[in-house]
């Protein structure tokens, strides 16, 4: 079972399109090491600089970029020719599907972040998060992550 927390950045429309509904699956180059029920807290990148909400990862796939867009070209909220300038140059990419997210009642703008956590530096692309910074983050969020991802908890008492 995994307990994994991923701090992911995404550009601010489609991010947006994460907590209003209209996308489920968000697509990288790179993927990353999560699997089913890890958790991803989403930072909006510039202009807006926040975090915004979090999301429980339902699966990653990785395919072939035909078969990919074949999968993914009605849940990602993006048009077939951003698809293909996104991905320019790779020949197989990454989509992590996701359900139930929560978007944070106020967004915690960067210049929180850099109060709150010492040497906060929002990630290119993603990070991983160590259980210390987990803990800054449901601080500053007012999110409980034990209550939305019931594998989160379960794994922490495990260990």
């Amino acid at each position: 079972m995994s307990s994994r927390v991923l701090l992911l950045s995404v550009r601010p429309k489609y991010a947006e399109k994460i907590f209003e509904g209209l996308k489920e699956v968000e697509l990288r180059r790179i993927r990353p090491r999560i699997q089913e029920g890890d958790l991803v807290i989403v930072y909006a990148s510039s202009p807006k600089k926040a975090l915004i909400g979090a999301f429980e990862v339902h699966k990653v796939v990785q395919k072939p970029l035909e078969d990919l867009w074949d999968e993914v070209s009605e849940k990602a909220a993006i048009s077939y020719s951003e698809f293909c300038l996104y991905y320019r140059g790779l020949s197989v990419g990454c989509g992590i599907f996701f359900e139930k997210t929560y978007n944070f009642p106020r967004p915690v703008q960067l210049e929180i972040l850099r109060q709150e956590w010492n040497n906060f530096r929002p990630p290119q692309s993603y990070r991983y998060l160590k259980p210390r910074e987990v803990d800054i983050v449901e601080s500053i969020t007012q999110f409980d992550i034990n209550k939305f991802s019931r594998t989160y908890q379960t794994t922490l008492n495990l260990v």
